[in-house]
């Protein structure tokens, strides 16, 4: 099963459930959020209250894409309750494609930072007993107001100097009234990155990742298949630029999605009731370890069959007043 957030004909917000060609939408529930609290509540899943929630209404999904009324899949009414996280070197072969995006400034492989941490996941990621495995890198993304919904276009800073596509999946989660995070599902995410900002070095990976990124468009409900694949593209001009399928799921993994999760939720300052968190797990696919430098226009197209219809965004820069710190 899965879901979108969109906005209804006539303007209103509405969860539906995805039928094929067309959306299916929900009585009574405006948000993800909201159901999944309802679901926490009443103690059933959240495929068991969208069902019981369904109506008769439903929306063409083509015209609801054309128009771009989707919205990221889970999200918050204040966009300071929710979390944009990430981890990095999860995915086998992801330190080699790091190494590469780095280039010759990169010390040799078997020195760097990078591949010392992508080492200790692959001995200790995955413990053969069933225990957590060790702490990944962990990055902050931002909270809800970095997230651009499906089919508009990114508003990357004037300031960035680059802006490449990171295909990965997310982890949707909110946290219930007990103060225990739940899982709602999965979905496709575009975790757009300054890759020239972090290659002049690597410390300036924290501020590479403050920008914007992408989710859905649908949340897949459920367990994640054990083994994923998807394709990521780049368009210009209507052209394909760039293409390279993905792989992604615990069996390309060198961690745990569990594992993750535990290193995430672990610290109670993320585990505030009502909040929401969306987890990036990784990836070890970029077109900027390719050679690829993109541009205001182009369009990135991350497809994986599992999650339904593809994740769309066009590069734009953003308009933003310069930032000027006053004293009082």
């Amino acid at each position: 099963m899965k879901l979108v957030q969109l906005e209804a004909t006539g303007g209103a917000r509405a969860v539906a459930l995805v039928e094929a060609s067309h959306l299916h939408l929900l009585e009574g529930v405006t948000s993800v959020r909201e159901l999944a609290l309802e679901a926490i509540q009443q103690r059933k899943t959240l495929a068991q209250r969208a069902e019981a929630r369904a109506s008769s209404r439903r929306e063409d999904y083509e015209q609801v894409l054309s128009e771009r009324r989707l919205f990221a899949p889970l999200d918050h009414t204040d966009p300071a309750q929710v979390l944009v996280s990430g981890t990095g070197l999860t995915h086998l072969g992801s330190a080699r494609t790091r190494a590469g995006m780095h280039g010759a400034q990169a010390e040799p492989a078997a020195q760097t930072a990078s591949m010392k941490m992508f080492q200790l996941g692959l001995e200790q990621g995955k413990p053969a007993d069933g225990s957590i495995g060790v702490q990944p890198e962990w990055f902050y993304k931002g909270d809800g107001s970095c997230l651009t919904r499906p089919e508009h276009p990114f508003p990357v800073p004037s300031f960035s100097l680059d802006a490449g596509e990171e295909p990965e999946i997310v982890g949707a989660y909110v946290v219930g009234p007990d103060g225990q995070p739940y899982r709602l599902g999965f979905a496709l995410g575009n975790e757009l990155s300054d890759h020239v900002t972090e290659r002049q070095n690597y410390l300036y990976l924290a501020h590479s990742k403050l920008r914007p990124c992408s989710v859905g468009p649908e949340l897949l409900l459920g367990e994640l298949p054990e083994e994923l694949t998807g394709s990521s593209r780049i368009w210009r001009g209507g052209q394909l630029l760039w293409e390279s399928e993905f792989a992604s799921g615990e069996g390309n993994m060198s961690h745990r999605i569990s594992g993750l999760e535990h290193h995430h939720f672990k610290y109670p300052m993320f585990r505030r009731p009502g909040a929401v968190h969306l987890h990036f797990f990784g990836t070890a696919t970029l077109s900027f370890a390719a050679g690829v430098r993109t541009q205001p226009g182009d369009v990135f197209e991350i497809e994986c069959q599992v999650f339904g219809r593809p994740l769309r965004n066009q590069l734009a820069r953003a308009e933003e007043p310069p930032a000027e710190v006053r004293s009082l």
